[in-house]
């Protein structure tokens, strides 16, 4: 006969039910009290295994950023960064509530930390300086939080934006602001879509590292 007990409480299943937690409701509606109710426990007993609403903060960003593709160094430098952030992208649309955490949190948790270190040795193995290595980690990271942080909360849906961009059309008149104007009307008629591009940008930033890395040797 199956048994009825519960998984015992850990760190991990606390981390874990957090994060779908927030994943659900978004991250206003995580609190202890709330979190503890879906564990089916006693508030006080999280506080066994994490010391505070931060620490449970950072441990939820540190198992997010575990799900990141690790960059490996040793080939294709490029090919290993891209990679990487296409995951991230991934990974942080998944979360919505964890992008603006990353941002604004010092995590030093495991993931966290082999993943930031992965990322410096393929740029170092690469041929980067220590200067540039900083350089170009920190302009990856700030795209790829960025663009997700603007995905997120653009006020307007993709599918929209032809309709959206036909009623801009008469506060832009073209005598005033001619290539607003313009740009917007090809929006409206579908011949450009105004979507993001991740990867337009992207390629600009690997394309601009290549031509450092070169210019530098």
């Amino acid at each position: 006969m199956p048994s009825s007990r519960r998984a015992p409480l850990s760190r991990d299943r606390i981390l874990r039910a957090a994060i779908k937690l927030a994943d659900r409701h978004g991250l206003d509606a995580l609190s202890m009290r709330k979190l503890a109710t879906t564990l089916k426990v006693e508030a006080m007993s999280l506080y066994n295994h994490v010391a505070n609403k931060d620490e449970l903060l950072d441990g939820m960003v540190d198992i997010v950023i575990g799900e990141i593709t690790r960059p490996t160094c040793g080939g294709d430098w490029k090919a290993a960064l891209r990679a990487r952030a296409a995951s991230a992208l991934s990974v942080m649309m998944a979360h919505p509530w964890a992008p603006m955490l990353v941002v604004s949190r010092i995590v030093v948790g495991p993931n966290m930390l082999a993943y930031i270190d992965a990322t410096l040795a393929t740029l170092r193995e690469a041929g980067f300086s220590w200067h540039d290595t900083d350089r170009a980690w920190n302009t990856m990271d700030n795209y790829i939080y960025g663009f997700a942080l603007q995905q997120q909360n653009f006020p307007v849906d993709p599918e929209e934006y032809a309709s959206a961009a036909a009623a801009y059309l008469p506060m832009l008149p073209a005598s005033v602001y001619p290539y607003m104007h313009e740009m917007s009307k090809h929006v409206a008629e579908g011949t450009l879509d105004g979507t993001h591009d991740f990867a337009f940008g992207l390629e600009l930033i690997l394309d601009g590292l290549e031509r450092l890395r070169h210019a530098r040797t």
